[in-house]
């Protein structure tokens, strides 16, 4: 057990992309290598990914969060793709379906953030919540704002992480500083 209840060694944290021509082989997924990259910047302490891709399949993006959460037993799980007001993208839903619990203040961080960048950030539908004891958090398909959106929420992350009992993430501070409330 770690100092806050949870258990110490690899974190296990899930890479989900959601995207129909990479799940084909048409395109090169560069969304889920750009996740890995800013969790290897961001993180000290010991993780491996679970990787995976699927289409834009509501049913199959719902069955890969739980298998990834469930089985896998991923503390995180981040998905990149699918969070745009096009007929296809249903990320979020899938991440509702899935999820006990919504944790609103995500999405709203990561488009404040986004909007400061571009307008069309008003049509982003990231959004995180809580399965079992995994945190799932959606972000946008573009590397340059999967960066954007994880560096404005990742300080929150070690310490859901926390709540949720799982291993303690440690974050390089000159990178991205973890928020943990001093201890009385």
């Amino acid at each position: 057990m770690n100092e806050t209840g949870g258990a110490g060694g690899t974190a296990r944290i899930g890479i989900l992309t959601v995207s129909d021509r990479a799940s084909r082989g048409e395109y090169e997924d560069e969304g889920g290598p750009a996740i890995r990259a800013c969790l290897s910047e961001f993180l000290r302490s010991p993780w491996e990914p679970v990787y995976r891709v699927v289409p834009d399949e509501r049913a199959r993006i719902e069955a890969e969060i739980a298998r990834m959460a469930d089985e896998d037993k991923c503390c995180l799980v981040v998905t990149t793709g699918g969070t745009g007001p096009a007929l296809r993208d249903v990320t979020p839903e899938a991440t509702e379906a899935v999820c006990d619990k919504i944790l609103d203040g995500f999405g709203e961080q990561m488009r404040a953030v986004s909007l400061a960048k571009v307008p069309t950030a008003i049509l982003s539908r990231q959004l995180a919540g809580i399965r079992g004891t995994t945190l799932v958090v959606n972000l946008p398909g573009r590397p340059r704002a999967i960066r954007e959106c994880l560096l404005a929420v990742f300080p929150a992350i070690p310490y859901c992480v926390d709540l949720l009992l799982g291993p303690r993430l440690e974050t390089d501070e000159k990178v991205v500083a973890a928020f943990r409330p001093a201890k009385k």
